[in-house]
């Protein structure tokens, strides 16, 4: 008799078990587990290892890190619950889609958190040599932007399934068109980077053109260039004009002297 009813408690175990809604609740409950406890050894033991280093760094690179990472381990078992619990695909799909939109959006915020710190240190070590430098940082931090916007772009339509082929072949026409309508403009984009990457001239330099502009550096943006005269007059150049023309930066060289010359007229009878 107690055998029997050790068999019948044994099948309603295995039954329970086997449902797909518990099986559903417990993934959930795990997740939770799971990301706590990742969530504790980087906040906590990882950030007493790295607290004995010499850049503090590696303590803003936690925590930028540690929450993305949390909320993936525990977004990534909400998922595997709910194709558990067998919901219909038209529940289902649109709450997975929505978590992936919410992990892309934060691992993107975090990267460029990430890509914009580690620039920054890189250009403030001593090397005149490195590409990286703390007149070149907008140009990079620009550029990591918008590569992070597009390629979070990109994914988020690929979370939805929307195809997006035929929006890229489309982009494809479409950037040409543009570039023939817009040369000019996109002309003066590329010089801008160019001019930031090389660097011939730094803002509150005071150059001369071979097109008769000269005076102080006041502003270096991605599309023109802004000089201020000695008269008080501001100047918006094109960088196309800029990069086309021969620049003489008499602020450039070892020193940050400025060299000035004045013609000087004296009476034959002095």
């Amino acid at each position: 008799m107690i055998y029997a009813i050790d068999n019948d408690i044994q099948k309603k175990i295995l039954e329970y078990i086997s449902d797909s809604y518990v099986q559903s609740i417990t993934l959930l409950i795990a997740s939770f587990i799971i990301a706590k406890v990742v969530d504790y050894f980087i906040t906590n033991l990882l950030r007493s290892f790295v607290r004995n280093t010499t850049t503090a760094i590696d303590d803003r690179l936690i925590d930028y890190l540690h929450r993305p990472i949390y909320y993936s381990i525990l977004f990534f078992g909400w998922a595997l619950s709910f194709q558990l619990a067998d919901f219909p695909l038209t529940i289902q799909n649109p709450i997975i889609s929505i978590l992936k939109t919410i992990l892309i959006i934060m691992w993107s915020s975090s990267s460029i958190k990430v890509f914009i710190d580690l620039i920054r240190w890189y250009s403030s070590r001593d090397s005149s040599t490195k590409i990286i430098q703390k007149r070149t940082l907008p140009l990079f931090n620009n550029l990591s932007q918008i590569f992070i916007f597009i390629a979070a772009s990109y994914f988020i339509l690929l979370s939805w399934d929307i195809d997006v082929t035929a929006w890229l072949a489309s982009a494809g026409v479409l950037g040409i068109v543009l570039g023939f309508a817009a040369r000019d403009t996109v002309a003066n984009l590329f010089a801008g980077i160019f001019i930031m990457a090389d660097s011939p001239y730094k803002k509150g330099d005071y150059i001369n053109l071979d097109t008769g502009e000269r005076g102080y550096i006041s502003e270096i943006g991605i599309r023109s260039t802004r000089i201020m005269t000695r008269d008080d007059i501001e100047i918006t150049i094109p960088n196309n004009v800029i990069a086309n023309s021969k620049i003489v930066n008499e602020s450039g060289g070892p020193y940050e002297d400025e060299r000035v010359r004045i013609t000087v007229s004296v009476a034959y009878g002095s």
